[in-house]
């Protein structure tokens, strides 16, 4: 049964998705901010996060941001709510690193349809990912089609095979000895030089485009604490 956290401090909505999710086969948790949400998350992190944008103590957009800047929250789908409207609302809700966007008033129908793609994109995702950590180093058949070389500076690709492995700023930097800030601005080159936005984005842009670690990057792959 997949989960599903909604945060929204409207208790009335909150409580009518959760009976109509429910219906539907999914375990629901409820948070009625941004603090609490993390909380929840960090309780028992679900399968896809629903989030309001305007709300009390911590409003949706530092809740997102906040949430990716954690491992287990990096990859985890999450659609805003909200009664903004405006494309500029649209745009900074995906910048801080959200993968949908549904406008209130809404039909639960369509929030019920854009939470199985996400869940459907993020299965893939994570299929994919199982599929190329278990592939041996050195595959007697090569793919027909060999995926683009980056377009990174050798320091740049560095910290790109870091990320793809789930470490944080901090542990990229102590693990290639650059500060924190130094990783950053790398990350920002690369999302610049391939035109996404977030880390989310990134880690997904190299498992579907069938990217993969050179040898020395592999033999020194561990999982991130």
């Amino acid at each position: 049964m997949k989960k599903i956290l909604i945060v929204d401090d409207d208790i009335t909505l909150r409580t009518a998705l959760t009976r109509y999710l429910e219906n539907r086969g999914y375990a629901v948790q409820g948070a009625n901010c941004g603090v609490d949400g993390l909380v929840s998350f960090e309780r028992d992190s679900p399968d896809l996060v629903v989030s309001d944008v305007l709300m009390p103590e911590m409003d949706g957009l530092e809740f997102c941001r906040r949430l990716r800047a954690t491992r287990l929250g990096q990859l985890v789908p999450f659609i805003f709510l909200s009664s903004r409207r405006e494309v500029e609302d649209r745009v900074e809700g995906h910048k801080m690193g959200a993968d949908d966007y549904l406008v209130k008033p809404f039909e639960p129908r369509e929030l019920v349809a854009k939470i199985e793609a996400q869940l459907e994109r993020s299965r893939r995702i994570h299929s994919e990912i199982i599929r190329l950590m278990q592939r041996p180093t050195a595959p007697s058949i090569e793919p027909s089609v060999a995926p683009h070389p980056l377009p990174l500076t050798p320091a740049e690709e560095k910290v790109f095979w870091e990320v793809i492995q789930g470490f944080t700023n901090k542990q990229i930097g102590d693990r290639l000895f650059v500060s924190p800030r130094t990783v950053q601005t790398h990350l920002s080159n690369i999302l610049g030089k391939l035109q996404l936005e977030n880390r989310s984005q990134l880690i997904r842009y190299a498992f579907e485009r069938g990217h993969r670690p050179p040898p020395e990057v592999l033999e020194g792959m561990q999982e991130p604490e």
